[in-house]
């Protein structure tokens, strides 16, 4: 915490999660913290019962917390029937970068002339805003992005430090790109004629919804003749790499080295593990959810939970069932000789 942090009674934060509050309403609280660490002018939560064992000695000055746990608590308590999803709304009333940056163009940064600013735009250090770019009202330029030209940022999106979103990008209201994320890089589309290779230009763009956000270092690639399509509420982490003609369906979310490639279709709600692959032109419904590593080379027609490869085991067990796995095709044809063999006798 800083001298900075706001400090919220408890009725306000009560009122403002809609949670019921038993307890103090007049106690001030200016942070967040896990039932373990937090201090006496700190909320703590409860989401997880692996940490049940930890709410008797928490020292926070209240605990939010599901309604079975609240006898259970020492100290006040604000009781919702989802509290990770409170926790998540708690976090933002202490999220230190809120309010913190004044409206305005850094002197260092270079805002082409033609560009579009709406009110209360925020534009930092050695930024550049290209000619025909528009930004709404609220949005928050990092030091070092780079705005290309006829791009349009939706109101109250934020661009972290050193983003790139390239020319001709449609990025939505309440957007969040991360440090490092480039957003409308070509896609990778090349003709070979025996010899070498023929560069195909990318002449699409890239569609961002409300509400998505991009983690650092991911990359978003531009159609190569129509746009990449990232649906609003979409969740990406980081070292994502999604290619040309992507189309991601509402609210899905992926995680971490994700790899998809082009022109293949996710649906809505949609979950990708860390490091799931998606060949290309392949078409996966909604409600999907594969899980980390995993490798999907078809398209995928029924909702439900897919996984594929092995999970970690010794090594000198891992050894012995390669050496199976390439005797299985061996295998197979030993045992459709032996049931033939069984039937003709």
């Amino acid at each position: 915490m800083t001298q900075d942090s706001p400090s919220l009674t408890l009725a306000e934060i009560a009122t403002q999660l809609g949670a019921d509050l038993q307890g103090d309403g007049e106690r001030r609280v200016r942070g967040l913290a896990t039932l373990r660490d937090a201090g006496p002018d700190q909320i703590a939560f409860l989401a997880n019962r692996a940490y049940l064992k930890d709410l008797p000695e928490t020292q926070a000055a209240a605990v939010l917390l599901h309604p079975n746990h609240a006898v259970e608590s020492p100290v006040a308590c604000l009781t919702l029937d989802n509290p990770y999803l409170g926790y998540a709304q708690l976090s933002r009333l202490f999220d230190p970068l809120v309010g913190r940056e004044a409206p305005g163009v850094h002197p260092s940064a270079v805002v082409a002339e033609g560009a579009r600013l709406g009110e209360g735009v925020v534009i930092g250090a050695q930024a550049v805003i290209d000619a025909g770019a528009e930004l709404g009202d609220g949005v928050i330029v990092g030091p070092g992005c780079v705005v290309g030209a006829d791009t349009r940022i939706g109101a109250g999106s934020r661009l972290h430090a050193n983003v790139t979103v390239y020319h001709g990008v449609e990025v939505g209201a309440r957007v969040i790109l991360h440090s490092g994320c480039v957003i409308g890089a070509d896609g990778f589309g090349f003709a070979h004629d025996g010899a070498g290779w023929h560069k195909i230009a990318q002449l699409g763009g890239v569609l961002l919804g409300d509400d998505v956000e991009v983690g650092s270092c991911s990359s978003i690639d531009r159609g190569a003749l129509g746009d990449t399509v990232i649906g609003e509420d979409v969740k990406i982490d980081s070292q994502v790499q999604i290619a040309h003609n992507v189309q991601i369906g509402a609210h899905s979310a992926l995680a971490g080295c994700v790899g998809i490639a082009g022109s293949t279709r996710v649906g809505r709600h949609c979950m990708l593990g860390g490091g799931v692959g998606l060949s290309g032109h392949l078409t996966v419904c909604d409600g999907v959810q594969v899980t980390g590593m995993s490798l999907v080379t078809n398209s995928i027609h029924e909702p439900g939970v897919y996984s594929s490869g092995t999970g970690a085991m010794e090594n000198a067990q891992w050894r012995r069932s390669a050496v199976r796995f390439k005797q299985l095709d061996d295998i197979a044809r030993r045992l459709q000789r032996l049931e033939k063999a069984g039937r003709d006798a």
